[in-house]
């Protein structure tokens, strides 16, 4: 296939891996993203192995190291006196099992290593896309200022609200009824909560909440939600209350208040995610991370997800040979729906199974979990190597997960 030219729209962790990946590949590319000025804002995320393996492979690896935690194991607990329901060992374990460690970091850390990747000529700030279009020989960014971008290939990497999805799907965001709290916490005022770094959860009727160490250690990365009918506000820059906050939680376990209580800023998004897609490409126009398959956080795969996206589509347009562009998005969609589909599902079902009251589900629901701690259920998951799924033609178990 002949030298390609690649436009992303969206310098956020799906857009930078993806601009990382065709650099690495030779293939030319320039990333158009809206925002002024690149500040990822958030707070914490967590990297598997599926993710962590490629990262390193791009060369991300020391720079990782440096700024995040290797956290022991996950654990989930009772929401009110913090019964111990289920372990999942990770650090050396996770990482002669899977080959790759698991991380919990700052997504501004995370950004800054992507970025890091990236030639800065090659990221344009303050460009908003307003509209896609494309004919047999070229796609068309048009943007805001009324600019136009020709490439032969746009790729959405735009979020949730992505405008290059609408030239493959006519559907909006759903609201799932959720409302987080995210917020960081200086670690020496949860010192309760640093006893051998680990991600922890605690789950209860209608909402849970989840912690982790984050920069180095040095702060403590916390979600935690709470039902809302009345709120579905999804900016990043949106402040919440701990005075809010704080009432939601009355009569959980100490930690889990105490937590709360530390914080003294916590921004609130509403958690929305969409329907999966029936494809991911269509003509010269392609769509990955939250622009294709929108996830509720409950699996903690969102930035994994986006991550593998990136991965598989440099790779298959990169290796696309005699098929040419068309061969390589449906190979790339071929890949990846089933196994996103599938995560996507089970978010939207962990937003139940989290939540349940207690009572007979819910005790059913702990006795499942006490049974299956061990990390062999992850391996479909954690064990998933992107590479190889975009390079292995002949096994499909591998594609799918």
């Amino acid at each position: 296939m002949p030298q390609l030219s690649v436009a992303i729209v969206g310098a956020g962790i799906a857009g930078l891996t993806f601009a990382a990946a065709l650099r690495r590949a030779g293939i030319d590319f320039h990333v158009y993203e809206q925002a002024p000025r690149l500040s990822e804002v958030g707070a914490g995320v967590q990297l598997a192995p599926n993710a962590t393996r490629v990262l390193h492979r791009l060369g991300l690896g020391d720079r990782l190291r440096a700024v995040a935690v290797a956290p022991q194991a996950i654990e989930m607990r009772r929401w009110d006196d913090g019964t111990l329901l289920h372990r999942t060992p990770l650090g050396a374990l996770c990482l002669d099992t899977f080959g790759a460690p698991y991380y919990t970091l700052h997504r501004a850390d995370l950004h800054g290593c992507l970025l890091s990747l990236v030639p800065p000529e090659r990221v344009h700030l303050a460009a908003r896309c307003a509209a896609v279009t494309q004919t047999a020989d070229t796609a068309r960014l048009q943007l805001s200022d009324g600019t136009t971008v020709e490439a032969d290939l746009v790729v959405g990497a735009d979020g949730i609200h992505s405008i290059v999805r609408e030239r493959l799907a006519s559907d909006r965001p759903r609201y799932s009824g959720q409302t987080i709290y995210r917020g960081l916490v200086p670690a020496e005022r949860v010192p309760f909560l640093l006893a051998g770094p680990r991600v922890r959860l605690w789950f209860g009727p209608d909402q849970h909440c989840v912690c982790y160490p984050v920069s180095s250690g040095r702060q403590v990365s916390f979600g935690a939600t709470v039902t809302a009918s009345d709120w579905q506000e999804e900016s990043w820059s949106e402040r919440g209350s701990v005075l809010d906050l704080a009432p939601a939680y009355a009569g959980w376990h100490e930690d889990v208040t105490r937590l709360i209580d530390a914080a003294d800023v916590v921004g609130r998004w509403a958690l929305h995610d969409r329907e999966s897609l029936d494809r991911l490409g269509s003509g010269r126009v392609a769509v990955i991370g939250d622009a294709a398959h929108p996830m509720l956080p409950f699996r903690a795969q969102g930035a994994n997800q986006a991550i593998e996206d990136a991965i598989v589509l440099a790779r298959c347009l990169a290796e696309a040979g005699g098929g040419g562009l068309g061969a390589a998005l449906r190979r790339y969609e071929r890949i990846r729906l089933p196994r996103t589909s599938r995560i996507q599902r089970e978010s939207r079902d962990s937003a139940n199974t989290f939540h349940l009251a207690d009572g007979d589900a819910q005790r059913r629901r702990d006795a499942a979990a006490r049974a299956s701690s061990g990390l062999d259920r992850h391996q479909w998951l954690f064990g998933y190597d992107a590479e190889r799924a975009a390079t292995n033609r002949a096994t499909v178990a591998q594609d799918i997960g």
